[in-house]
């Protein structure tokens, strides 16, 4: 091998590089598990052990807690960012798919028109997407194109309006106005994202994911962590609400503050306890991360203060009211809504509103503190100038070249615009820019009135503050709802239970591999292992560094993984048992072993890697986890077996040592093989074609178990104190929601349970009703005293551990595309195979083979899924096991056609099917052993792995038996048969009867 000091210094530096990243997450792990100690040696119950949890992680947030190497230091916050993360499955969590409402868009746009074919096109576009794969706004067009009669878009009624003058004119055409919607629909979109993204950013979810999927008008939305689900989904479905208003001087109640401080002075020392405030509805800005994660109680006790209000007060100079610690925000809201307090308000500001800033920390302390506003409202609590009116915004620069944004409103803004300037300049104060009750920005109008509607908002502002302050101007442009149309609910205890079974499946099925391959290859098994150990090593520091998220799936796929990784090193060492058995010497077998296996290798595991990258394109969260950490499971591997292990068997080799590449059991295992596999093939179609007949049978009777992902509905996973009876649930519960479906899942003492009961509702109102109605339907069955909160909660490991919603609509997109990632990567590979082989019999042999496959893994799971004690839901996760099915089988294939292109090039020809039962016969130590192996990986997962797997995993099972006989039965076999010289006799000698 050339160049192997490179390889070296590469290898070295990859694993160096995988061991930094993997120390944050070692670290990570040490300071929960300090954090969980000393929470358990001071509290009794669940929730003051969590409370105190969370209190001794944020003491450490901003404290050194991590030195590499002495180098450099890392706080207990940097530790955390820089940690493995870990998906909603193995972590517990929130996730869900949001639909931005582009129908609220365009009612917007329209300047909420009453013209009756516009709003008709709205109603008939609504319906057409109950169907359809198109985004809104196109079955809008179409819904349009069918009323509009002769009315245009550009009509002064409806798009041709005051808002949109400056983009839509009176002579433009319906296809013009199209273009215009297109773009400010887009527009409004990434505004609607740039307001999720700063409402999760705000309150700190560890780890959160938001990104937007294609042009559809969804957005995914990850929360790993998050407890109090109801506060998390109102949090990113409340319609954004940018608004302007005029700031009252802090001067101006300064003797409010005085006779507020008095007021509560009085009112806390008459009394022991002060009752605690009911939390803010779901529009407040008054949540934390504490209220958000629901980790962490107020204490009902007070704590009496000489001045309870005044020493609150960090700086009295702040650009708002004052300024003070944020950990004082929750008791500063108490006492601001207290009617006692308020009632020292000078009568002309009795409708003051109070707003806070944004957190922001000391750089050299690292506390955290936050503005107090006080705004100028109303009777009706409303705003002079909401953000309706404003056309752009984007950060610019100041003549001295300081960050600042640059705005432009329309004329009706522009008007009261003027008003608000002018005052603010004449009374020296301020004008609140506030997005979801939260204070951006307050700048001051120091220039006088400003006319026209252009503005540049300067201030002490970064790049990136200014950045972000023209996204909140934009995204106040167009509040549009944002329903949950998909969401998925893992409950912690779930989370916790599948990292247990996960690990231990994990440790399992690698203690099995090794140990096979020690046994079958001996010396050179042992070089196999530390390979294998190796691109372990950099598969996990590769996610940690990518941050990429590791999920339930991602897991199964690093295990499948494994099995690959053995593949490669099995396609390697057979070659070079090949190599010695023509008595080639030691070195020369070692060559010619690798350079021969490189071209099997390579082919396997591209067309493996060209469904996965299909896989990834199309799946969504854990499925897309599977993928990735396939993807690179794919890329490390080909690097280990390639380079590590070849300068491990040379390093060997060449300091004068054997290698056998056996042991005595197996050194003449499959050595002289010769059985004739063409002449059997008319035996296997007849089993193939009954294998198939019956699963067509049952898939066209029985059908298939589809999933919530494919028909839309709420599936909900619930936990009991002992066992129940699935059919006495389902009775009770047809009751409650007329349809519904109950099967037992795992132990005796869980259960699913799935119901269509308002499925084309989206609201959060709705996804609460319906999880009353089940708690009230299931309260025979739960402990005495079980309240609806820990029902949701699952406290004390009883009640929903995990739910998940589908829609209607996005059912049927999760549906075509799943059979377009199926058809996809069946296409990709055929055309893959067709130019790598050059003969179409060979492209045509592997795809129906796959086609076969599949088939006979849909028909088990339609025969079988009434009868398993786990569930056979066709979902998402079963639609990666059909494409890594797709790939093993293809994989198993190419390797046999790789080895019979290369005894054809050895040998001229087919020769009746004689080459081909040799290429086959001298591969079948490869494909039994990857196979065993595989299997062997596979069932320890099944066996020892989550219950959410074993679906999965029983596809998968299925699959690698089923692929195994089709490459040798059925891909050789039809692509044998499709050819028209088969070399039975030699052309010559044809000719000579002729």
């Amino acid at each position: 091998m050339q160049n192997k000091g490179l390889v070296k210094l590469f290898a070295v530096l990859f694993g160096l590089v995988s061991i930094y990243q993997l120390a944050f997450t070692f670290k990570n792990n040490q300071i929960d598990n300090a954090a969980k100690t000393y929470a358990e040696s001071k509290f009794q119950t669940p929730d003051e052990i969590n409370d105190a949890q969370v209190r001794y992680l944020d003491s450490i947030s901003n404290v050194e807690a991590y030195s590499m190497l002495g180098i450099a230091s890392f706080t207990g916050k940097e530790v955390k960012e820089k940690a493995m993360n870990l998906g909603l499955d193995l972590k517990g969590g929130l996730n869900v798919i949001l639909q931005i409402s582009v129908r609220d868009i365009l009612y917007g746009l329209s300047n909420k028109s009453t013209d009756p074919a516009f709003n008709k096109a709205l109603e008939d576009a609504e319906e057409i997407q109950k169907d359809a794969q198109e985004p809104y706004l196109e079955s809008f067009f179409t819904a349009w194109d069918a009323v509009k009669g002769s009315q245009k878009l550009a009509s002064p009624d409806i798009f041709a309006n005051k808002d949109l003058e400056d983009d839509v004119k009176l002579t433009m055409t319906d296809s013009d106005v199209e273009k215009v919607l297109a773009e400010k629909v887009d527009e409004s979109i990434i505004s609607a994202f740039e307001v999720l993204r700063k409402r999760i950013d705000q309150f700190g979810v560890t780890s959160p994911n938001i990104q937007r999927l294609g042009n559809s008008g969804r957005v995914l939305v990850e929360l790993p962590g998050v407890k109090d689900i109801k506060r998390a989904t109102q949090l990113i479905t409340t319609t954004a609400q940018l608004q302007f208003w005029d700031v009252v001087k802090a001067q101006d109640l300064n003797d409010f503050i005085v006779k507020a401080n008095q007021t509560l002075k009085a009112k806390l020392d008459t009394s022991e306890k002060v009752e605690t405030v009911e939390a803010q509805d779901s529009s407040a800005t008054d949540s934390t991360i504490d209220d958000l994660l629901g980790e962490t109680s107020t204490d009902s006790t007070a704590i009496t203060s000489v001045n309870p209000l005044l020493e609150m007060i960090v700086d009295p100079n702040s650009q708002g009211l004052f300024t003070l610690r944020l950990e004082d925000k929750e008791k500063l809201l108490e006492y601001l809504k207290m009617p006692d307090v308020l009632a020292n308000l000078p009568a002309d500001m009795r409708y003051t509103k109070f707003a806070f800033g944004l957190p922001f920390a000391n750089a050299d302390t690292g506390a955290e503190y936050i503005d107090l506003y006080a705004l100028k409202g109303n009777k009706a609590q409303e705003p002079e100038l909401s953000g309706g009116v404003v056309t752009d915004a984007r950060q610019a620069y100041t003549q001295t070249n300081r960050p600042s944004v640059s705005m432009q409103m329309n004329a009706k803004g522009s008007k009261v615009w003027e008003e608000m300037t002018g005052r603010a300049n004449q009374n020296q104060s301020q004008i609140a820019i506030v997005l979801d009750s939260i204070v951006y920005s307050a700048p001051t109008a120091s220039s006088g009135a400003i006319s026209g509607g252009n503005t540049e908002i300067s201030g002490n502002f970064t790049v990136k503050e200014a950045e972000d302050l023209a996204n909140v101007l934009r995204a106040g442009k167009l509040p549009a709802r944002a329903e949950i149309v998909q969401a998925d609910q893992v409950g912690p205890s779930l989370g916790q239970e599948a990292i247990d079974s996960g690990t231990k499946s994990f440790l399992i099925a690698l203690s099995l591999v090794l140990l096979w391959m020690i046994m079958y290859y001996g010396k050179a098994g042992i070089f196999a292992d530390i390979a294998l150990a190796f691109n372990i090593l950099l598969i996990f520091g590769v996610l940690s560094g990518l941050g990429a998220v590791l999920t339930l799936p991602g897991l199964a796929g690093i295990v499948l993984t494994i099995g690959m990784s053995v593949d490669a090193n099995v396609l390697i060492f057979e070659r070079i048992r090949e190599e010695l058995g023509k008595g080639k010497s030691q070195k020369e077998a070692v060559k010619d072993g690798f350079a021969n296996a490189l071209s099997s290798i390579l082919d396997a595991n591209i067309t493996t890697g060209l469904t996965a990258l299909i896989l990834f394109v199309f799946g969504t969260g854990p499925i897309k986890g599977f993928a990735t950490t396939l993807l690179i499971g794919i890329m490390t591997s080909l690097f280990t077996a390639i380079f590590i292990t070849r300068l491990l068997v040379d390093w060997y080799v060449n300091s004068g040592k054997s290698l056998d590449f056996s042991t005595s059991i197996t050194k003449n295992l499959f050595k002289n093989n010769n059985i004739n596999f063409i002449s059997k093939r008319k035996v296997a179609y007849v089993v193939s074609g009954i294998l198939i007949l019956v699963s067509l049978g049952s898939l066209f009777t029985n059908k298939l178990d589809q999933g919530i992902d494919f028909v839309g509905g709420r599936t909900y996973q619930v936990r009991f104190g002992e066992a129940v009876s699935a059919e006495k649930v389902s009775e009770d519960l047809t009751a409650v929601f007329n349809s519904v479906e109950v099967k037992t899942i795992g132990s005796a003492n869980q259960l699913k349970i799935s119901t269509k009961y308002k499925v084309d509702e989206n609201s959060v109102e709705t996804d609460e009703e319906v999880k009353t109605m089940l708690f009230e339907g299931l309260k025979p069955y739960l402990p005495s005293g079980e309240t609806f909160k820990d029902f949701s909660e699952a406290k004390g490991d009883i009640g929903i551990v995990l739910s998940s919603k589908v829609s209607p609509t996005i059912a049927d997109d999760i549906k075509s595309e799943s059979l377009l990632a199926v058809l996809g990567s069946l296409l990709v590979v055929f055309l893959y195979i067709l130019i790598r082989f050059k003969r179409w019999q060979f492209s045509l042999g592997a795809v129906a083979a796959v086609f076969h496959d599949v088939i006979i893994v849909l028909g088990i799971f339609s025969l079988l899924y009434k009868f398993m004690p786990f569930s056979m839901e066709i979902d998402q996760a079963f639609i990666a096991a059909i494409l890594t099915v797709i790939g093993y089988s293809l994989n198993d294939t190419v390797v046999v056609f790789d080895r019979i292109r290369e005894v054809l090039a050895e040998r001229a020809g087919f020769k009746g099917g004689v080459n081909i039962n040799s290429a086959i016969n001298s591969t079948l130590s490869r494909t039994l052993n990857t196979s065993l192996t595989t299997l062997v990986v596979l069932l320890a997962m099944f066996t020892f792995g989550a219950e959410s797997l074993r679906g999965l995993l029983f596809a998968l099972i299925i699959g690698v038996v089923v692929g195994t006989y089709s490459s040798v039965f059925i891909a050789t076999p039809l692509m044998y048969d499709t050819l028209k010289n088969k070399g039975i006799a030699p052309p010559k000698e044809e000719e000579d009867k002729k």
